[in-house]
This record gives C-alpha cells, sequence and structure tokens, in this order.
C-alpha cells in the first residue's frame, strides 16, 4: 500500500492560509494540507520554507499563479524530487479533489486535481 499524499499551498499573502482553512472547514479533514506564504521572506527563506513543509514526503504542491515567486522557489527547491509534483492556478475544487483522493500516486493526483480545477471554472 502506498502512503497517502500530503499536499502544499504555496500562494501570495494569506491566500494559502485561507485555502487550507476553507478546505478544512468543508472536508472536516485537518493535517492533509500545509499552507506556505512568500510573506516577509526573500527567495532563499521561500524555499527553505517549501523544503521544510515537504519534509521528504510524496507531495503534490499546489501554487497560486503559473509564475512568481512562489512557482519559482517551488520549482527550484523541488526539482530532482521523483515523488513531488507541481500544480498551479490553485483553486478550491482542486484542493477538495485532492484530500479525498491522496492514496493515488502523485502523477494520477497531480492530473486528476489539475483537472477538476479546470472544471470548475465556467463562463456563463
Amino acid at each position: 500500500m502506498t502512503a497517502e499524499l500530503h499536499g502544499m499551498v504555496v500562494a501570495h499573502g494569506d491566500l494559502a492560509r485561507a485555502l487550507v482553512a476553507s478546505v478544512e472547514e468543508i472536508s472536516g479533514l485537518r493535517g492533509v494540507l500545509t499552507a506556505v506564504s512568500n510573506s516577509g521572506c526573500d527567495r532563499a527563506s521561500l524555499e527553505q520554507r517549501i523544503a521544510e513543509a515537504v519534509a521528504g514526503r510524496p507531495s503534490l504542491v499546489f501554487v497560486d499563479l503559473p509564475s512568481g515567486s512562489c512557482l519559482f522557489a517551488a520549482m527550484r527547491r523541488l526539482a530532482g524530487f521523483p515523488e513531488v509534483r507541481v500544480v498551479t492556478g490553485v483553486n478550491l475544487a482542486m484542493l477538495l479533489d485532492f484530500v479525498f483522493h491522496r492514496e493515488l500516486d502523485v502523477v494520477a493526483a497531480a492530473g486528476r486535481a489539475a483537472d477538476a480545477g479546470a472544471k470548475a471554472i465556467l463562463q456563463r
């Protein structure tokens, strides 16, 4: 049996904390996601925060924007970790899907989460 994946939300300001708190409130699951903010730190400090949050575990890292300091720090620090994937454009739908499908391998979980997030974006 594969260990369940850990999730991390890396975002600007308080966004990561707010998303994690919302997922916990909706799902009732605690400790599945870790919030990492870029507030008050330089690139090296952000990279260190990300590394500490992953802590060598198989993880899915959700980043707020498809560019910028959060993505660059995650990609730089986590390069070469085969059990870690990064998904950009984080939204509540993809995080909720992830917390209920953590038994998947990291590649399948990343694809599923990205699909769930994209399907949640509608224009009417």
